[in-house]
């Protein structure tokens, strides 16, 4: 396990064998200055299910949280999709969020503030660990934070005929067809593959997202939050102008960036404070269902 000391945090590389007997690679990012016991924070990162790398988290939001000493954060390398079509990367995920639970004391990390996030198809691996973390009953997380989440694998509003800049129509049809392989265009695609088909929004933890105007992943992102609000879950996310998917993580330098960041650390800060994951619940009699 080799160390590498970024500003305000210690990264570790991690390989740990799940439960298939498989090796997974996990990044840690370890706050040097805090006080134990922190939050979890499982960090999914994106690249529209068939690109992207672990070493991403260091963009990401999750750095931050390291960064102010506000969490222990895991990420996984999981399998992506131009070689391994789902279940491969949310089964990664998932056992990478079993790792954090059961090696909770070792890591320093309190076992009921677990959070999971992600961006893009990160961000929808994220919902989908959260849906199938409750479905199972193996761990509670406390909350949810699915930015700009890829989540929808038919188009919608914002994602049909959109033309924004780095993800667009064109590879979000692409994206989704490797991911989901014999599944792509059918009607039984379920939700852990595509968290949109979900139907039981029951008993799913409290969300924050952010995404931009021009996002393809807009419409699909306010559709989830309704959804867990409809359910009696606290959800809200922001919405800034831009057409630049992953805008903070690409451009973090420009004034709206800023803005969703310092939003997102009071948000997270605000849950650190607010929840903690609810006792263990029996499983989802709707586990696994789709909808048409």
């Amino acid at each position: 396990m080799g160390q590498l000391r970024k500003n305000g945090y210690t990264t570790s590389r991690l390989t740990v064998t799940t439960a298939s007997k498989r090796a997974l690679t996990l990044l840690m990012l370890r706050p040097k200055k805090s006080r134990e016991p922190l939050p979890g924070v499982l960090w999914i990162h994106g690249g529209g299910y068939l690109m992207g790398m672990v070493s991403m988290v260091h963009a990401s939001r999750a750095a931050q949280v390291a960064r102010e000493g506000l969490g222990v954060v895991i990420s996984p390398a999981y399998r992506l999709a131009c070689r391994h079509p789902y279940p491969a990367a949310v089964t990664d995920c998932y056992n990478a969020l079993v790792y954090l639970k059961d090696h909770a004391s070792q890591l320093g990390v309190r076992d009921d503030q677990l959070f999971v996030g992600g961006e893009s198809a990160g961000g929808g691996l994220a919902a989908a660990v959260c849906m199938m973390a409750r479905d199972r009953g193996e761990v509670n997380v406390a909350f949810q934070m699915p930015l700009y989440p890829m989540i929808d694998c038919f188009d919608t509003d914002t994602s049909r005929d959109n033309h924004g800049r780095v993800w667009n129509t064109r590879r979000n049809h692409w994206g989704w067809n490797a991911y989901l392989g014999a599944l792509a265009g059918t009607t039984d695609v379920p939700p852990y593959a595509s968290p949109a088909r979900q139907t039981d929004y029951a008993g799913l933890p409290p969300a924050y997202s952010f995404a931009c105007t021009g996002e393809p992943f807009l419409s699909e992102t306010q559709t989830y939050i309704t959804n867990l609000k409809a359910a009696g879950i606290e959800a809200c996310m922001d919405v800034y102008p831009g057409d630049v998917h992953a805008f903070d993580m690409l451009l973090p330098w420009q004034p709206t960036s800023r803005a969703a960041a310092a939003a997102f650390m009071r948000h997270y800060r605000d849950a650190c404070d607010r929840f903690h994951a609810p006792q263990p619940a029996k499983a989802s009699p709707q586990a696994g269902s789709t909808q048409q």
